[in-house]
């Protein structure tokens, strides 16, 4: 970063602390607090030239990642630039809107980089956490959330579905837990969090800088990057125990999702998307607002992106963490030009009336057979996947 740019108007701050054995810990945050940190193109690119120098620099022992605010860590993408250059670039196809190309090529090669970084990594998620900000959590090697983290995955409030590795993260959860929160967004609790598998740690916020304190006086092992498995593996030693040290052991009273995993299992053992549908609709007016609220979101948001979030859990069961992201690809830059993103779009943040005019309206209408479009790759025949080169770096 130039000396002379102000800090504080840069989309990322960037930071480096030395321990007190000389090794260096890497701080990133996103800056941009009145927006709930949501990802720009910008910010994502300069999230991945750091974290790719610190990969590099063999003094950096580790890296945080966190948010500006006390709100949120990062509530989603940059969902405004997003419906700008849909509507640029109306009517010219999948393959025609270059900032869609750009933003979502980008945004998962940042997600894969976490989920594949060589060193420890810290994602400190308090506040909101949803969209790509759990693309950003997901993958990091230590996940701490704060006792105040509102984690979901709400996609089909806006006509999108759970992407930036979410069809692969969905697919691990316990049981069909996964697939109930595609379809409904819900919010999770951090303790709901830990449960889902989605976090590692809790931490009151208020101990959080007491936990970075900590983290410079521990002894890091030297050269983390060339020194092989074993000085990786005792960074990531100190760092588990300073966190452990410190964190909150999650909620006796159990969260909402654990409470209802059993119902929630039976409702999504359906084999058919309708089915499943149909008896999470009967939620609607359940006693507990939490499932109450879960149906009325789904009945409320598009179909389909229930459609697309069931398909490619379906479609991603066994492939490969690179394999999830290439195709989450293309369904990504098929909902930007003829799915109903830009719609959700415009009727939660650009107008506001919250009616959007769902395009398939129903389930029924947003079948297999429709949905089959948005997984053949819209690019040209001579070319391969933006994302093919994934899992090939050396």
């Amino acid at each position: 970063m130039s000396s002379t740019m102000n800090p504080q108007a840069a989309p990322v701050l960037f930071e480096e602390r030395f321990s007190d054995n000389g090794m260096k810990l890497g701080v990133a945050t996103l800056n941009q607090p009145q927006a709930l940190n949501s990802l720009t193109l910008e910010m994502v690119d300069l999230l991945q030239e750091r974290l790719t120098e610190w990969a590099a620099d063999q003094q950096v022992a580790m890296v945080i990642l966190q948010g500006a605010g006390e709100k949120a860590f990062c509530a989603g993408g940059d969902l405004q630039s997003v419906y700008r250059s849909i509507g640029e670039h109306a009517g010219r196809g999948a393959w025609g809107n270059p900032y869609t190309r750009a933003f979502f090529e980008h945004e998962y090669r940042l997600d894969y980089c976490i989920h594949t970084y060589p060193k420890p990594l810290l994602c400190w998620g308090r506040g909101i956490v949803m969209g790509g900000g759990m693309g950003l959590l997901i993958g990091a090697s230590h996940r701490v959330i704060g006792t105040d983290a509102r984690v979901a995955m709400p996609e089909i409030t806006i006509g999108l579905f759970p992407d930036v590795g979410g069809s692969w993260m969905l697919n691990r959860m316990t049981g069909r837990l996964g697939l109930f929160l595609a379809l409904t967004g819900a919010q999770l609790n951090a303790s709901d969090a830990v449960y889902g598998g989605l976090a590692d740690h809790i931490l009151d916020p208020a101990r959080w800088d007491e936990l970075c304190q900590t983290l410079l006086e521990q002894p890091w092992a030297g050269n983390p990057s060339q020194g092989g498995p074993a000085a990786r593996s005792i960074n990531e030693g100190l760092l588990r125990r300073a966190i452990i040290a410190l964190a909150t052991a999650p909620d006796d009273v159990l969260g909402p999702l654990r409470q209802h995993t059993f119902l929630i299992n039976g409702l999504c053992g359906e084999t058919r998307l309708d089915d499943i549908y149909d008896e999470i609709a009967t939620l609607e007016h359940h006693e507990d607002p939490w499932l109450a609220r879960a149906a009325k979101t789904m009945l409320a948001g598009s179909p389909g992106s229930a459609r697309l979030a069931y398909t490619l859990q379906q479609n991603t069961r066994l492939l490969s963490l690179e394999d999830v992201f290439r195709m989450e690809y293309i369904v990504a830059l098929h909902c930007c030009a003829s799915g109903d993103f830009g719609e959700g779009i415009r009727a939660l943040l650009i107008d506001k009336d919250k009616r959007p005019r769902w395009r398939p309206a129903t389930l029924r209408e947003a079948d297999a057979a429709w949905a089959q479009e948005f997984f053949v790759a819209p690019w040209p025949s001579d070319m391969e996947n933006p994302l093919s080169d994934l899992g090939r770096q050396v």
